[in-house]
């Protein structure tokens, strides 16, 4: 089975294509896969789960790029850019298909509505002067450029609704957003360097902080500009593993052991709103991408669930990549041995095109600013380590396409970046911390004979459920006999030793002898067997029927067998699946109770009854009635 997103598109696409419907169409999307270096084009999902590259592509009728998602494991850049160029010819032959559909005549008589060309020159005269000084101060904050940019809109939209023109305030605000947003792009045509002071390449100021509360398993700060991530590390037992129907059907995988959960409240960009309990496109969308980005450096094999929390405490752009980055570090401050050090940046591009649609002149801005990916054409997530790629997702709005060669041009630039972000990352933390925190979680195996696990898990597993209420240690099976012990610190485990080591002495039980002879009293009938007691601190054990007598027994009472008698069994072990002992009282029967007594006195009640307990006078007696028959 494959993913019906790429044919969504394709039919879609289609749909549009057969329609009147004027448009800039068709587009082709494509799924493209690596398996020991080779390209796969539309892989199902087990091929997807091999596959070190999951990408899908859009593509326009002239071979740029519309749409760009993909997660890979550690791919080099120039793999990546390779499966992107052989995207677009996968993509080209579908496009011509969906042409060949088309027959209807597209509409002629439909009528965009287009903005007043005197009112634009209008605007830009009066707002042009204002505009570039706030474009061109470099002092000036998210907040402060925007509320200039909000206090000119005011004056200038006042000043030309009190001239009476017959101007609608829905048209005049879409036209001087038009304004602002074209005075913006040309100033960075002109200058050679951007709203901020920095040059087209340059980073913003980096700041990194690791451990930041002690009791957390790991933390990290990660600041650039004006964006600041927060992100901690949590550990938790393998058995709360992140585990969904939905999410197991559609990836094979049943469970998940590493999660980015990803928060952008409202105060990040100062707007006021509920900070918990939502979940809108933000929250979705980024934190899959920041996973995406950070999975992949992961080690496979943990002994323990990951959960990376990244709290996005102010934002003015890429703040996915932001968590990227404060994840990488998080997890070398919990002492996760991580494959390489990960980082994520965003590449933006400000382009001049003609009517047609062709790209003339473009600049391609390295980590932009929030008002850079407004007023700019892409947002280009980058995110990975020095050599390769782990995530990328591409966000392409004023443009009918993306041509190859700047995607090519805006990897490299995200590779610089990357390179010169991982250097900062590592003064604050070089490699996963040595130092074991005094929170840290403790692993430990235990092995319960199977004949006693009964009494060790209790009725419904209780005695676990009160374990982890108590301690809060988690206790889960490995297999029929070993268990996995999760605990969160030292004492904790400590703490849970002492409640298992205490219920395995309440069930210690006597050592019994392979072969041993002993006595046990029946302490209840059954239509299978009787329950025998061989001591007072084991729990009773079935006698079949099978096993009481050397003839057929249907039911224990056709020997005169009554609760409260006593019985002489031979112990044979224990079942190695059920671990349930092996008893038989035939046996001795048969072979005249040949073997070491262990619990058992002969007594004046076994003399009155030989045929029952004394086994050895049943035979003798026996053996005296074939002499007289002889």
């Amino acid at each position: 089975m494959t993913e019906p997103d790429v044919l969504a598109i394709n039919a879609a696409s289609a749909s549009i294509a057969t329609s009147d419907i004027p448009w800039n169409g068709p587009i082709a999307a494509v799924r493209i896969g690596s398996i020991d270096g080779q390209f796969i084009v539309n892989p199902n999902r087990q091929q997807i789960q091999k596959s070190d590259l999951n990408l899908v592509v859009s593509v326009n009728s002239k071979g740029h790029l519309v749409m760009i998602d993909a997660s890979a494991n550690r791919l080099s850049d120039e793999k990546f850019f390779s499966a992107l160029q052989y995207s677009v010819e996968c993509c080209l032959p579908i496009i011509e298909q969906i042409k060949n559909l088309s027959s209807k005549t597209k509409r002629t008589n439909i009528e965009l509505q287009k903005l007043d060309n005197s009112l634009i020159e209008k605007l830009t005269t009066l707002s042009y002067d204002r505009l570039f000084k706030i474009f061109t101060d470099s002092t000036l904050d998210k907040i402060a450029r925007d509320t200039a940019i909000t206090l000119v809109r005011q004056e200038v939209l006042n000043e030309i609704l009190s001239s009476k023109e017959e101007i609608t305030p829905i048209n005049l605000t879409e036209t001087f957003g038009y304004v602002v947003k074209r005075i913006f792009r040309n100033l960075i045509f002109e200058r050679s360097h951007r709203c901020d002071g920095r040059l087209y390449d340059q980073l913003r100021p980096i700041n990194c902080k690791i451990n930041l509360y002690e009791p957390l398993h790991g933390s990290a700060l990660f600041q650039r500009g004006q964006t600041q991530v927060l992100c901690t590390v949590a550990f938790d037992a393998l058995d709360s593993q992140y585990r969904h129907n939905e999410f197991a059907l559609r990836t094979g995988i049943k469970r998940k052991p590493f999660i980015l959960h990803y928060e952008f409240p409202p105060y990040a960009t100062n707007e006021i709103g509920r900070t918990y309990g939502r979940a809108d496109r933000r929250e979705l969308g980024h934190g899959a991408l920041a996973e995406k980005g950070v999975e992949p450096i992961v080690p496979n094999e943990l002994p323990f669930m990951i959960r990376l929390t990244s709290e996005v405490l102010e934002s003015n752009g890429s703040s996915s990549m932001a968590s990227v980055c404060a994840a990488s570090l998080a997890l070398m401050d919990a002492g996760i041995k991580i494959q390489e050090p990960v980082a994520g940046v965003a590449i933006g591009l400000v382009s001049k095109c003609t009517d047609d649609g062709s790209i003339t002149d473009y600049r391609i801005l390295t980590d932009i600013l929030g008002i850079e990916d407004y007023m700019g054409d892409t947002d280009f997530k980058v995110a990975g380590t020095r050599n390769s790629i782990t995530a990328l997702q591409a966000d392409i709005k004023n443009l009918e396409g993306l041509p190859l060669n700047i995607v090519q041009q805006a990897l490299h630039a995200a590779r610089d970046a990357r390179c010169k972000i991982i250097d900062i990352m590592n003064k604050a933390i070089k490699e996963p911390s040595i130092t074991k925190k005094q929170n840290t979680p403790e692993l430990e195996t235990l092995t319960i004979p199977s004949h006693k696990r009964g009494r060790f898990l209790g009725i419904g597993s209780m005695n676990l459920k009160k374990i982890l209420a108590q301690t809060g240690v988690t206790i889960s099976p490995i297999d029929e006999i070993t268990y996995s012990i999760f605990a969160p610190n030292k004492d904790a485990l400590i703490e849970a030793k002492q409640i298992i080591d205490k219920l395995l002495e309440e069930m210690k039980e006597p050592e019994l002898e392979f072969g041993g002879i002993y006595t046990g009293k029946i302490v209840e009938i059954r239509s299978n067997g009787v329950l025998i007691q061989l001591y007072p601190t084991m729990s009773p054990v079935l006698l079949p029927n099978s096993q009481l007598d050397r003839r057929k027994v249907d039911h224990p009472s056709a020997l005169g067998l009554n609760v409260g008698d006593e019985l002489q069994v031979k112990y044979f072990g224990r079942d190695p699946v059920s671990g349930t002992m092996r008893l038989s009282r035939k046996i001795l029967l048969s072979t005249g109770g040949i073997g070491p007594v262990r619990n058992m006195i002969a007594t004046e009640k076994d003399e009155k009854r030989p045929g029952i307990w004394d086994t050895r006078s049943s035979v003798n007696e026996n053996n005296s009635v074939d002499n007289k028959k002889k």
